[in-house]
């Protein structure tokens, strides 16, 4: 069970397994195993992973994974030890599957809500990702289109090419769209905004996707009875937990003059002069609440939830590069905060005026 090449599936699309236990249980040694690489410095000091490490790549039989070692959680002494073990118990927000090494893991049970496979030194690396294999297999994660479209339906995906869109080529939600609509033995056919009354004027279109940002022109484009949704909506709902986005969509009402608002994307990239995060959503909620605002902008898929203390709202990425665990981890620190929270389909189709809960699916 060698691990295949390096597999370009969306970090949001992979299984994230991570490893726990106490110093020197043998984590490290067993992640080099595991991934038939050296991911993890080895060595027999107590303490050696100071910080968790991962690594994205297909391991068979599990497919595309991401690889996460993690310091002993026994590694607590002073204010630096804290800190590790915090890291190390974040990791259990995001991962999918926890694989304990050595013992000591009563101590631990409270802390672990994900499904846990037990190893000890000797037992055998292929019987363990066969176990890890079984338990992924029944993991029921939903897809972008789940019952939204059928074999021979004819999905309209728009998709604006301006001086935001990535040169020569479609961005990861559009692609992923377009994927399962081939799984589905669905048609796809792609357009600019512009082109949309010509498609439809052609041809009996089922369903349309567009680019939240031309949530209203593509409306006023289609025929009445064709259902619209965004490319962001849907995967707030396979990503995320659309009620919470609604009760936050109700809360942009309720903003004043110098609120904070937190804008958080799971990906890092590079800044267009019409950036969607710095630029477009923070007009659209200035424009929305009728007040100005302060913002804060994260980036990339670790999160501080510290960064929302003195927020008044918290707008969300549609989490394409973020697992569904790490979404809403992300939801559930904002609410213990007290913070509603929003996605950015859902702002900017309610910024050009569209019922937002009529485009849901």
């Amino acid at each position: 069970m060698e691990p295949a090449a390096d597999n370009p599936a969306p970090r949001g699309n992979r299984t994230h397994i991570a490893f726990f236990g106490l110093r020197n249980a043998g984590k490290s040694t067993l992640v080099n195993a595991f991934t038939n690489s050296p991911i993890a410095i080895v060595s027999d000091v107590p303490g050696t992973t100071t910080d968790p490490v991962s690594k994205a790549m297909e391991i068979l039989p599990l497919g595309p994974c991401t690889i996460t070692d993690t310091a002993g959680l026994d590694d607590d002494a002073g204010e630096l030890g804290a800190l590790r073990v915090k890291k190390t118990l974040d990791v259990l927000k995001t991962a999918d599957i926890a694989v304990w090494v050595g013992e000591g893991f009563e101590r631990w049970r409270e802390k672990f809500n994900i499904p846990v496979v037990q190893y000890r030194r000797g037992e055998s690396v292929d019987d363990l990702k066969r176990k890890i294999a079984a338990m992924k297999s029944g993991e029921g994660r939903m897809k972008i289109l789940d019952g939204l479209v059928e074999a021979g339906a004819l999905v309209l995906c728009v998709c604006p090419i301006d001086e935001s869109a990535p040169k020569d080529r479609l961005i990861l939600p559009q692609q992923q769209v377009l994927r399962e609509c081939l799984d589905a033995h669905a048609a796809a056919i792609v357009c600019q905004p512009q082109e949309v009354a010509a498609v439809c004027a052609k041809t009996q279109v089922d369903l349309a996707i567009t680019d939240s940002q031309a949530f209203g022109e593509v409306r006023r484009a289609l025929p009445p009875h064709v259902k619209l949704t965004s490319f962001s909506i849907l995967f707030a709902r396979a990503k995320g937990d659309l009620e919470s986005y609604l009760a936050g969509l109700e809360a942009v009402g309720k903003l004043r003059d110098g609120d904070l608002v937190v804008i958080a994307e799971g990906c890092v990239h590079h800044r267009q002069c019409n950036d969607i995060g710095t630029v477009k959503i923070p007009k659209a909620l200035e424009r929305l609440a009728g007040c100005k605002l302060s913002f804060r902008f994260l980036s990339g898929n670790a999160f501080n939830e510290d960064e929302l203390d003195g927020a008044a709202l918290m707008v969300q990425c549609g989490g394409c590069m973020l697992t569904r665990r790490e979404t809403m981890a992300r939801i559930a620190a904002a609410k213990e905060k007290g913070v509603p929270v929003v996605n950015y389909g859902m702002l900017l189709a309610k910024a050009q005026g569209v019922d937002v809960e009529g485009a849901m699916p």
